[in-house]
């Protein structure tokens, strides 16, 4: 149907165009179809700033944001085992600006108005916020594996009580929006010991409306306090944050001690190394996912680009052609919200896709309405074309760079050494306890199962599925559950249970009644002795004979 570039060849579309990669089309599109109609109706001194070839090309970013000392430096320093430089660490409001943490082959620090020059880094546009937010912003640059994949972004410790009055010198929100569009993870870190949501709290995270799908919660040093006070942490928490970001979905919030020192309370041990082990699954995807994360984003900028055209183009259409031009402005900045939901119905926008009213009338005091430009339905095509075909088909190109290219996972400092080995997350727990044993793990169990297989009247050394089934039911698991633990006891597949298949069976139950998941397959050293193709037993009395 589609004639567009395959990765390897090269090729090209109807329209002439000529795609690679999925990013080199993302781009390609913008500047082609979407950015005609953002410079038309002055989208980026509204909205946001055009994007450039290098917020195509960048590598996954993850934005830190917490008051200060609730370990956003320290929970770097852990993912990246190594100091970056520029790191300071301290109970008090140590990091006082941002900091771009980015792989570089010398380790150094680059300040934030070379940074802002250099068309290979995503920061072009942040020269708009002036030099009070330059002077406060470096890039830290140092060789580290974790780096090689994705960057993080530290920020200043959100103030709290008197302090939030002191002016930072620019818009602290603004460079929170500003970023948050163009992340891939933001991560909002609290303290067990500060969960109040401070004024300048709340604005930061309210800058972040319309990206709820990239934000998680860390919980940090979770390990202060035990298990009666963490609940009621982890509920005073759910409930400052239902009252900052208004979504019925529930926030995901991750618990831990995020630094590599000893926990200071080890009862909560396994559950602090499941929530770091998904915590880590999450960021590690990242990379996989980059490419389908600006996808969404060029759509979301695509509808937004649309809707601020029929509103400035409205605008113009109801401005009078020469006498008061003033008093018409007011009016219509007045009447916005109605204006809004006239747009809705003509042109069959969601309310979701408009922006802020109270932010949107604010701006337009500054503007003449009489040199907007009337609606071009031919820009409006152009980006509706777009979204209807071109989109569909680079979502095609993305599994097709997925299925040929080997998933790419971020690596490296924490991540590594945390899968494998005896300390990865489960290993020795559940199903795959007694792997590392010479002794078959049931046999430890035996002589109990046994007692209860003899009481089932066994015909020449195995009972029936009938007599099976009344004991396993004793068990209370649901029959879906049971039907596969028959399925892994029955090695032999012959509808019948011998002596060390049903201690198998019980093995499983009492794995699954503990809260461990089954597996779909039988692990090797699960498998009864008498039921192995090469048994070690027979192998030594073999060797004996000979």
């Amino acid at each position: 149907m589609f004639s567009w570039v395959k990765q390897e060849q090269g090729g090209r579309n109807k329209d002439g165009e000529m795609y690679q990669t999925v990013t080199e089309g993302l781009q390609s599109l913008y500047t082609k179809k979407l950015l005609p109609l953002e410079e038309t109706y002055l989208f980026h001194d509204f909205h946001s700033p055009a994007l450039e070839a290098a917020d195509f090309q960048s590598k996954p970013m993850v934005l830190l944001v917490g008051q200060y000392s609730t370990g956003k430096t320290t929970f770097i320093r852990y993912l990246l085992e190594q100091d970056f430089p520029g790191m300071r660490i301290g109970p008090e409001p140590t990091t006082d600006g941002f900091i771009a943490v980015m792989h570089g082959e010398n380790e150094g620090v680059v300040p934030g108005n070379a940074l802002v020059v250099d068309p290979k880094k995503p920061f072009r546009k942040l020269n708009a916020f002036g030099n009070s937010f330059l002077n406060r912003f470096i890039c830290s640059q140092m060789p580290n594996q974790v780096l090689q994949s994705i960057s993080i972004i530290d920020t200043p410790g959100i103030l709290s009580g008197e302090k939030q009055r002191i002016s930072r010198g620019y818009d602290f929100a603004e460079v929170l929006r500003w970023f948050g569009e163009r992340v891939d993870r933001i991560i909002l870190l609290f303290d067990a010991h500060k969960l109040d949501i401070s004024d300048e709290f709340s604005e930061a995270i309210k800058a972040f409306k319309g990206q709820d799908d990239k934000i998680r919660v860390v919980l940090n040093k979770a390990d202060q306090v035990d298990t009666q006070q963490l609940m009621r942490v982890y509920g005073a928490l759910m409930w400052s944050l239902g009252k900052v970001i208004n979504t019925p979905e529930v926030v995901r919030v991750y618990l831990g001690s995020f630094w590599a020192k000893p926990l200071q309370n080890t009862e909560n041990r396994r559950l602090f190394e499941a929530e770091s082990q998904d915590l880590f699954r999450d960021i590690q995807s990242l990379p996989r996912n980059a490419a389908l994360r600006k996808l969404n984003d060029l759509i979301k900028r695509a509808r937004l680009a649309k809707v601020h055209a029929y509103i400035i183009s409205y605008l113009k259409k109801e401005m009078p052609s020469l006498f008061g031009r003033e008093k018409k402005k007011e009016e219509l900045i007045m009447r916005l919200p109605e204006i809004y939901t006239t747009l809705q119905r003509e042109h069959h926008i969601s309310p979701g896709d408009f922006p802020n009213v109270a932010k949107m009338q604010d701006m337009l005091q500054h503007y003449d309405f009489s040199k907007f430009p009337s609606l071009k339905m031919k820009l409006i095509e152009s980006v509706d074309k777009m979204l209807a075909t071109k989109i569909a088909v680079l979502m095609a190109m993305i599994r097709e760079e997925e299925s040929k290219q080997p998933p790419a996972m971020v690596s490296g400092g924490a991540f590594e050494g945390s899968q494998d080995g005896p300390f990865g997350q489960g290993y020795g727990e559940g199903i795959s306890a007694g792997a590392d044993t010479e002794d078959w793990i049931v046999s430890r169990d035996k002589h109990r199962y046994d007692e209860i297989f003899y009481t089932l009247m066994p015909v020449n050394g195995k009972i029936t599925g009938v007599n099976a089934k009344k004991e396993m039911m004793n068990s209370r698991l649901p029959n879906t559950v049971l039907g596969k633990i028959w399925k892994l006891a029955d090695c032999d597949r012959d509808g019948m249970l011998d002596d060390e298949e049903f201690a198998l069976a019980q093995h499983l139950i009492k794995i699954k009644l503990e809260g461990y998941e089954l597996p779909t397959e039988l692990p090797d050293h699960l498998v009864p002795p008498a039921h192995r193709k090469n048994p070690t037993a027979d192998a030594l009395y073999n060797h004996t004979e000979d």
